[in-house]
């Protein structure tokens, strides 16, 4: 493709792996996240050819223009989470090594690895639930300063606030991490216990379950109204067992398997070689903390690929 007809193009294409990254932090979902990169895309094309050379850094401008679009998003996605059936937990995603179809759906190759999102700690389930307290403000000026270590100067610009009240919002938003203790990194304990957790969960062994979840543990789980889900938390270690155990019975075919949910250790439940449910955990030593189970199917679109074919490749 030439890249005379627009100096910028190499630019501009090659910055939508970053915008990508930058809208799900700053969303927590993958759809809304696209859908402002897009919209970011569609703002930059509507310009006109001398106002877009006359942009000195255009990848700059992408991410103030995406950043702007997501803080929007961000103050109507409260309005709109209020309205949400039964309790709101960000989008999981698999490990790029599992994501097969890509995140529109319908695909069967590999997807371009600009589209996947990097996953480290500022993506995994815990951390982007406390993201999810903190203001439209807040969260902008946390995520683009401690994630992706833009000055504030540039920041302001974005929230449309000083440098100085920008640094105020990223140390408000900071407390609200130490305060919450997320962890920062993955414990080399994480995987055996999901996998014993798994074990307990498929011999309907509730004092096994039990014992592997933390007496004051608690389960949240995301439906969005289309799929049967508990409205509320569930909570404490005996609850959260006899739940489990329950679903276990109802569905004498659910099938777990143990996959990496936002690049930690997690389950994935599927029925009929079709998911159904993801789970995040939480741990905390030798304990389940929290389990995040979404079930919207709006949200587990890049996890439809991974049925059979996918338990084949791992043997």
């Amino acid at each position: 493709m030439s890249t005379s007809s627009d100096p910028h193009l190499d630019v501009i294409v090659g910055e939508r792996g970053h915008l990508t990254n930058l809208a799900y932090r700053l969303l927590g979902s993958l759809a809304e996240a696209e859908d402002a990169v897009q919209e970011t895309y569609a703002r930059w094309y509507a310009m006109p050819r001398q106002k877009q050379e006359a942009v000195e850094s255009p990848g700059a401008w992408l991410t103030t223009v995406a950043g702007r679009i997501c803080l929007d998003l961000l103050g109507s996605a409260r309005a709109r989470r209020e309205r949400y059936v039964g309790e709101w937990v960000p989008e999981p995603l698999p490990d790029r090594a599992e994501w097969i179809s890509g995140p529109a759906g319908g695909g069967s190759g590999p997807v371009d690895p600009a589209d996947r999102v990097t996953l480290d700690e500022s993506v995994n389930m815990a951390f982007l639930v406390v993201l999810e307290s903190m203001t439209p403000a807040e969260r902008v000026a946390f995520v683009l300063h401690d994630v992706f270590r833009y000055p504030f100067a540039e920041i302001a610009q974005i929230v449309g606030r000083t440098p100085a009240a920008c640094r105020q919002l990223a140390t408000s938003a900071r407390r609200r991490v130490g305060a919450a203790q997320v962890p920062t990194a993955p414990t080399a304990g994480q995987a055996p216990l999901v996998r014993n957790f798994k074990e307990a969960w498929e011999a309907r062994d509730i004092k096994a379950l039990v014992g592997l979840l933390a007496p004051d543990a608690t389960m949240t789980a995301d439906g969005g109204g289309l799929v049967g889900a508990t409205l509320r938390p569930v909570e404490g270690a005996a609850r959260i067992a006899d739940y489990l155990i329950q679903i276990a019975d109802r569905a004498p075919g659910l099938k777990l398997l143990e996959r990496s949910v936002n690049g930690r250790p997690g389950l994935v439940a599927q029925l009929a070689g079709v998911t159904v449910t993801v789970a995040a955990f939480g741990l905390d030593g030798d304990r389940v903390t929290r389990i995040w189970a979404v079930r919207n199917p709006e949200k587990l679109r890049p996890w439809f690929a991974e049925g059979q074919d996918g338990e084949a490749r791992r043997g």
